[in-house]
């Protein structure tokens, strides 16, 4: 199990355990030991399953803990929250999600309207019945349920790098069974939504049939939908995620590749056009209406050919005009994680980061970037011990010594500035001109309307020093909506300046969206993918941005760090003199 996993399992049943009024010293030890495990940089479950490691080596976790860890990497549950689910619904941890509420709200809410699920805590608010707790009114009663609409918009679905994660160990087990000779993900994973609702997973060979009995079977699923001879559904892990496996015919993998890939509106279109051309597109294969003639369906590729199209990237498989650029031969050149140089964002132990600049520099040295560049925090983010003037300065002069000194790859200065309230930058512009770039990003006031937050991102766009707009939209997946504020108007003066927008690579984030990339390109402007790392390991999340970038349409000549490390420190300092980026000097 991850870090992450085993955090939320001690945090969930500290809540439980809070809701039922237990005792406080316990509580507080699940709690710390969720925030100490959730960033340890190492794998807990790792030092836990080694005889020559003692997990209460690490601070915080001692001989109980320990016990309690160990019952979770060999099961995924243990006593005490086994205990509290069978005195709680399940449904409790689902209140927990709803934002407004605390265990204590709930508790208050169970003891005095009986409230066990969603549906009770929305009648409860309609009613006007949650004002009328202690601690609580008409305020909480809006806040919660514009909480519920939100929880229900995202219940059920999953980051992308949890599903990609999940993925990946189920097929490397199918491979491992005899006979089996083809998996493939389909759906919204092989297009590279940015949550996922569940995985389809297709298995051909002699031994396709054998994945199914392995899925039902295997030790992590929680509940069994369905078995059949083509088909098996369970639903996997603790998270309750829905796996849907196909065993098919070698003669069909193509076209069911194709099927299950989706989306559905490109589906629909792609079959209207096999209408037209007297053919019937299924699961199955490429068929004539008149004799029934299979024309096509081992190759994906096969497909789309016979239909008159060039092969469609599955990233791009929206109908929204793929299908038109396939007929035409204008599909674009996506952009390749291997087009990838360098890495703008990133956090050290300067501010809230938990490795030092060397370390950072020496992680992404290994995953062969050329260049890389350290944006800590400014100091509005106070928590963050974000740098001031002074230690601006300092850090721009420690890096210009560092690259004489041998380090494995080029590092560039910068900072990741907070945009504040009225536009203006949190450091002096004398202070951000003596880095070689400047990443602007809201961190705070998410909630102001629309016009003024549009207004907020025009006036930190006339900045001189400023390089890129950072997570420009502020979501949060599956936690926070976007901001509102005008894209457009935003885009249209960001290509003016020469401002890159960025692609934050962070599964949490993968903002700017997709659709909103497209339509800045469409304007004009130029882009760069960053981690936004803050330990070594979040470096290796940079695919989830190529994969936000290719749902884009971006090629690798519309990103700055596609650029060789001498061209990209001509683009900073063409962005300085006030000119744009030559795009020729990019390589393809």
């Amino acid at each position: 199990m991850e870090n992450k996993e085993i955090a939320q399992l001690l945090a969930e049943t500290a809540d439980l355990m809070e809701v039922a009024g237990e005792d406080g010293f316990r509580i507080r030890s699940y709690r710390n030991a969720a925030a100490v495990i959730v960033s340890y940089p190492e794998r807990v479950a790792d030092i836990v399953c080694n005889p020559e490691r003692k997990v209460t080596d690490i601070a915080g976790i001692g001989k109980g803990l320990a016990a309690v860890l160990a019952e979770i990497c060999a099961r995924g549950s243990f006593e005490r929250r086994d205990e509290m689910l069978a005195r709680y619904p399940a449904s409790a941890l689902e209140l927990l999600k709803i934002q407004g509420l605390g265990p204590k709200s709930i508790a208050l809410l169970y003891e005095h309207h009986n409230v066990r699920t969603v549906d009770d805590l929305e009648r409860i608010c309609r009613e006007q019945k949650l004002r009328e707790l202690p601690r609580m009114g008409a305020k909480l009663e809006e806040k919660v349920l514009r909480s519920i609409e939100a929880y229900r918009k995202t219940a059920g679905r999953f980051l992308l790098t949890f599903a990609s994660r999940t993925a990946a160990e189920l097929m490397a087990e199918f491979r491992a069974l005899p006979e089996v000779e083809r998996v493939e993900a389909a759906g919204s994973l092989r297009r590279g939504r940015e949550t996922v609702g569940d995985l389809d997973i297709l298995v051909t060979g002699a031994g396709a049939g054998a994945a199914l009995s392995y899925l039902v079977s295997h030790p992590k699923s929680q509940q069994v939908l369905g078995q059949g001879v083509n088909k098996a559904s369970v639903l996997l892990g603790l998270e309750r995620i829905q796996v849907d496996v196909r065993a098919l015919a070698q003669e069909s993998f193509g076209a069911a590749l194709q099927y299950f890939t989706g989306s559905k509106e490109h589906n629909v279109a792609l079959r209207m056009q096999a209408v037209k051309q007297g053919l019937t597109l299924n699961e199955y294969g490429l068929f004539t209406v008149e004799s029934n003639e299979r024309v096509a369906g081992d190759d994906e590729t096969e497909v789309y050919a016979r239909l008159g199209y060039k092969w469609i990237p599955p990233e791009l498989r929206e109908n929204c005009g793929e299908l038109e650029a396939a007929e035409t031969d204008e599909l674009p050149r996506l952009i390749e994680p291997r087009d990838i140089r360098g890495d703008l964002h990133m956090h050290t132990t300067a501010s809230d980061g938990r490795a030092s600049l060397r370390e950072m520099a020496e992680a992404a040295a290994a995953l062969e970037h050329e260049y890389i560049a350290i944006t800590d925090h400014s100091k509005a983010l106070a928590m963050a011990n974000g740098l001031d003037e002074a230690r601006v300065v300092a850090f721009a002069r420690e890096v210009r010594e560092l690259n004489r000194d041998g380090l494995p790859l080029r590092v560039f200065s910068g900072i990741e500035c907070d945009v504040l309230r009225d536009g203006s930058m949190d450091l002096s512009e004398d202070a951000l001109a003596e880095l070689d770039l400047v990443i602007g990003s809201v961190h705070s006031h998410f909630a102001l309307e629309p016009e003024a937050m549009t207004e907020r991102f025009l006036r930190a766009l006339e900045t001189p020093s400023l390089t890129i707009l950072g997570h420009a939209t502020g979501r949060m997946l599956l936690q926070r909506e976007s901001y509102a504020f005008d894209f457009d108007r935003v885009a249209r003066r960001a290509a003016e300046r020469g401002v890159a927008f960025e692609i934050n690579a962070s599964p949490e984030r993968l903002d700017l969206p997709s659709h909103l990339v497209r339509a800045a390109r469409r304007r004009g402007c130029r882009f760069v993918i960053s981690t936004d790392a803050h330990r070594p390991s979040h470096l290796n999340n940079m695919r989830f941005g190529v994969t936000t970038a290719r749902r884009g349409w971006l090629e690798a000549s519309d990103v700055m760090n596609t650029l060789r490390v001498a061209d990209f420190e001509a683009a900073l300092k063409e962005r300085r003199s006030g000119g744009r980026v030559v795009y020729d000097q990019r390589v393809p």
